[in-house]
């Protein structure tokens, strides 16, 4: 059943790509796994996924040895400053960066690993107040600040788009976040690329990717209805 998720998913993308007159090899699909056990996250390896994505430190702690070692691990929820040195040696990515304070601890921790970590600064699109993220306002501050700081590099930007039935009621924040990238890229300063944009879930992938999304997150489409009691 993974499989064949997959697959529909995989043609989702493909046919959203075809509208944008963009490439299927610009996106790229992180299955987010969490709450899901280790054995479907085998089946979506065995189905040809490599990109997965995670919410909580604990999760990715616990899964990584179980599973094959070229998988791509991405940290996508909310992350707490004590827990950034268990990263380290795990993950590829940190997409929810929203403070200079985590930005230092990351710097912190990548320059003692001997790393540099890859970084994404995560914005409140629609200003909800029950998200994390900065406001559009906030970014490029941020981006100055934390530039010169050793063992990271800024890569783009994430949003957690509102939860909706109608997708299209989210292409305004897809779109306001790819400008807003646009804007930061012009500024051309040093440790800071915007080639990376990380936006779009299971329902409203699809325009995210019509935006310009180059990374889409999506869980409930490919592993179904997750288990918030474990």
């Amino acid at each position: 059943m993974i499989a064949e998720n997959i697959h529909s998913v995989e043609t989702r993308i493909q046919a959203a790509c075809d509208r944008a007159g963009r490439s299927r090899s610009d996106v790229t699909l992180i299955c987010v796994t969490k709450t899901m056990p280790v054995e479907d996250l085998q089946e979506a390896y065995d189905a040809g996924q490599r990109s997965f994505g995670e919410n909580r430190v604990q999760e990715i702690n616990d899964k990584f040895p179980q599973l094959p070692s070229d998988i791509q691990w991405h940290m996508i929820g909310h992350l707490q400053r004590n827990k950034v040195k268990y990263l380290m040696d795990k993950a590829v990515m940190i997409h929810s960066v929203d403070s200079a304070s985590l930005a230092a601890a990351i710097s912190k921790e990548a320059v003692k690993a001997g790393r540099v970590m890859d970084i994404l600064l995560e914005v409140n699109a629609a200003g909800e107040e029950s998200k994390f993220g900065l406001g559009y306002g906030d970014v490029l501050p941020l981006v100055k600040e934390i530039s010169t700081l050793p063992g990271i590099h800024i890569c783009g930007l994430m949003t957690v788009a509102p939860y909706t039935d109608d997708p299209e009621t989210n292409r305004i924040f897809f779109k306001k976040l790819r400008e807003l990238s646009v804007d930061i890229d012009r500024q051309s300063i040093d440790n800071v690329s915007m080639n990376i944009l990380s936006m779009g879930m299971t329902g409203d992938f699809e325009v995210a990717i019509e935006e310009g999304a180059t990374h889409i997150r999506v869980g409930t489409a490919i592993f179904g209805k997750r288990n918030y009691a474990i």
